[in-house]
């Protein structure tokens, strides 16, 4: 009896004590454990309490920011599925892939409805539609159709809006519940939510938008654009301010912003705290309330200050003079100052959560922005100042790549979001692979034609997506900019492209450059491009080579000369015309320079471009000068992808007008390979200067400066919207060329005989 006394009393004991260790502190919670003198020993505040919390706001500052309440969730997912009704569309499943299959991919823009106002920017989109290689002006012929009706501004208060877009839409034959259509749209909401509220249904459409959320972005259908203003340039565009291979001096601020501060509605929150960065030394954050009709009704304590703080500084020095800038979100997520900080080489620091940023399927924003959180603003300054210099200047040449190539003109925008629509319809559901394909290793769920996607390399190096054509070649190692890159080089053959067009009858000085072409030990083989109307002449009749010659049958047409012919099998292509006159010399020397440099044309007859300030147009002279910036094509080494970029880049309209233009093909190749390098031809010596203008049409493409071909270069500058000649004094000799030493040391001596 004792002992099971004494085990009763153990296990209680032990009981206790586990229950005291182990939920002790729940137990003292209770009043029957917590006395007054328990409570008094407790010197800790109520960090719950108002009155014990600090405020980092100054005491003028409203505690709410003067937003007003939000939209529920619940109106917020009804906003939603009021414009993204196809919220769950793809390729696979909302678009109409055997259009494309039959006729390639073509768009269609419907013609103005009678009675319909068309902004200036929308004009613009549908003028860059129609510029390029994908119009068709067939319905039938077309894979995407774009509305004629403007929808860019989709906000109800602005004189831009077009109401009933519902019923209109409705009525068009085409329409098929927006299948195969692409709908441009800039600003969407209004006062004071701004949700993605569209006015209309746009069913199983893509949506190419701006300021897009990524929670209702869908990938693989939908495009991110940027923003622009409406006086964005139609072509061309200005330049970024960090020229190529320039070193920028140490800037002298490090972090900038200037814009408005908005004291009520959505996007008032993060402006409003980007004074707490400010130190008016090397970060400087402005803010004005000073806009709108009613802000005086709206002002705080502090907008008087800031008002006459944000006048000491100007805009365009701050954007110079700044390593960063802060793009914060505004009304809506995107702001025109992202374009403008990258043009001005200011490495973009966004704020602005849950923005799908431009072109984000194909574009790495990683290399070219600090992308942050709104809620980690104050962290922003120590951020940015831990990033090396070395990484600093990687981020402003990208910014300078990125602006050049994809957002200096409506032109580029438009076209970029075609080319990454182009690709996805040729996904058919009954082919495609089941894994999912990420977009960081292509830039569209394309899964029936993989080897015809460009990778996301090519998009985010010179010369850029829209420049490397995947019809072409999906290596890197194939195209003539990336052999530097990738550590190799082109084939150490090529191919001479001979046009014979002027006489129906093999001449001495066609039989004299197909000898002198053959004997080179670079020849690959010869194809004469024969474009005359009578046949050529039989085989018997051709010289005797140790090379291949075929004869090619072509039509009268200048630029038939560019064609990307599947004879040729050489990196290289030698385009010459029927009467140049070269050795075999300097051939040789032409070919070897060119395997230096297999990324420009290089050649023999030059020609310089220049302004006209008296008739107010570009022009070019063959005379001899110390400069130039083209070598006609009647006499250079270039690579054959710029075959395929002539014809399959450039719009079919612009062929036309170089072949009703004489010899402008010349000028047309050079102004698309400047586009392409940003670099100038190279010339090589010659023993005498080829046959100049006015002895015959087509001699050593003389033509190329005369009258009227002067239009020629002026209209095709108009074309690209800028001048992308670039203007060299350089010249290449062999070595000891005209030096007084013994010829047999020259390894090239044929160059110095008369």
């Amino acid at each position: 009896m004792q002992t099971r006394t004494k085990y009763l009393f153990l296990t209680f004991l032990a009981s206790w004590l586990l229950l005291f260790l182990l939920g002790g502190a729940r137990l003292r919670r209770f009043p029957f454990f917590s006395g007054r003198r328990a409570e008094a020993r407790r010197s800790w505040p109520r960090w719950a309490e108002r009155s014990v919390l600090p405020s980092f706001a100054g005491a003028e500052e409203p505690q709410d920011g003067g937003v007003p309440p939000g939209p529920s969730p619940r109106a917020w997912r009804a906003a939603r599925r009021r414009v993204y009704r196809g919220s769950r569309c793809r390729m696979e499943t909302c678009f109409d892939a055997a259009r494309c299959a039959r006729r390639g991919f073509k768009v269609f823009v419907y013609p103005a409805a009678p009675g319909t106002t068309v902004s200036g920017t929308y004009l613009k989109i549908l003028t860059a539609i129609e510029r390029s290689r994908y119009y068709t002006a067939d319905p039938e012929a077309a894979c995407l159709f774009v509305l004629g009706i403007d929808t860019l501004d989709r906000d109800h208060l602005s004189p831009q809006y077009v109401p009933n877009v519902d019923e209109k839409i409705q009525g068009f034959s085409l329409w098929n519940g927006g299948r195969n259509h692409l709908i441009f749209n800039l600003y969407s909401g209004t006062w004071p939510n701004y949700t993605e509220e569209l006015g209309f249904d746009i069913g199983q459409a893509m949506l190419a938008k701006a300021s897009f959320y990524a929670e209702n972005f869908r990938p693989g259908f939908d495009v991110s654009i940027p923003l622009f203003p409406k006086d964005h340039p139609q072509s061309g565009g200005e330049p970024g301010w960090l020229y190529q291979h320039a070193l920028l001096p140490k800037r002298k601020y490090l972090l900038v912003f200037k814009g408005k501060r908005y004291l009520t509605g959505i996007g008032s929150g993060t402006r409003n705290a980007l004074h707490h960065i400010h130190n008016g030394q090397d970060i400087v954050s402005l803010t004005t309330c000073k806009h709108g009709k009613d802000w005086q009704r709206h002002k705080d304590a502090r907008c008087d200050r800031d008002n006459v703080d944000y006048d000491k500084f100007d805009y365009q020095e701050l954007l110079h003079n700044s390593t960063f800038c802060i793009i914060p979100r505004g009304r809506r997520l995107g702001s025109f100052r992202f374009l403008e900080a990258l043009q001005a080489a200011c490495i973009p620091v966004l704020l602005s959560d849950g923005w799908e940023l431009p072109f984000s399927e194909v574009l790495d924003w990683g290399r070219a922005a600090v992308v942050g959180s709104e809620r980690l603003l104050l962290q922003m300054p120590s951020a940015v100042r831990r990033i090396g210099p070395e990484r600093v200047l990687a981020f402003q040449q990208q910014t300078q790549f990125l602006w050049d190539a994809y957002f200096s003109s409506v032109d580029k925008i438009v076209h970029t979001t075609l080319e990454v629509s182009a690709a996805r319809p040729c996904c058919r559901r009954r082919l495609c692979r089941p894994e999912r394909v990420s977009p960081r290793t292509q830039i569209i769920k394309d899964r029936l034609f993989p080897h015809r996607s460009r990778a996301r390399f090519f998009w985010n190096a010179l010369p850029g997506g829209l420049l490397t054509l995947p019809d072409f070649s999906t290596r890197s190692g194939d195209f003539p900019f990336y052999y530097l890159q990738q550590g190799s080089s082109p084939s150490d053959k090529f191919t001479a492209l001979i046009r014979a067009s002027a006489s129906a009858s093999l001449s001495q000085p066609i039989l004299r450059l197909i000898q002198a072409v053959s004997r080179s030990q670079y020849c690959d083989q010869i194809l004469v491009l024969w474009s005359c109307e009578k046949p050529p002449p039989p085989p018997e009749k051709w010289p005797q080579t140790t090379v291949p010659v075929t004869i090619i049958h072509g039509r009268p047409r200048l630029s038939e000369r560019f064609l990307p012919f599947p004879e040729i099998r050489t990196d290289a292509v030698l385009s010459l015309d029927e009467d140049t006159s070269l050795s075999t010399s300097e051939v040789d020397f032409a070919f070897v320079v060119w395997r230096s440099f297999p990324e420009r044309i290089v050649g023999f007859p030059a020609r310089s471009h220049f302004w006209d300030a008296a008739r107010q147009r570009w022009g070019c002279t063959a005379a001899g000068a110390n400069e130039l910036s083209m070598v006609l094509t009647a006499a250079a080494v270039y690579h054959r992808y710029y075959h395929s970029l002539f014809t399959h880049y450039l719009p079919p309209a612009l062929r036309e007008l170089v072949d009703r233009l004489a010899a402008c093909e010349d000028v047309l190749m050079n102004l698309l390979v400047a586009t392409v390098t940003k670099l100038p031809p190279i010339k090589v010596t010659q023993r005498k200067e080829l046959r100049e203008p006015g002895e015959q049409q087509a001699a050593a493409g003389g033509a190329a400066c005369s009258s009227p071909p002067h239009d020629c270069l002026d209209q095709l500058v108009g074309w690209f919207g800028y001048m992308p000649l670039v203007s060299s004094q350089l010249r290449l000799d062999p070595v000891l060329f005209k030096d007084q030493v013994s010829i047999l040391r020259k390894k090239y001596r044929h160059l110095e005989k008369p």
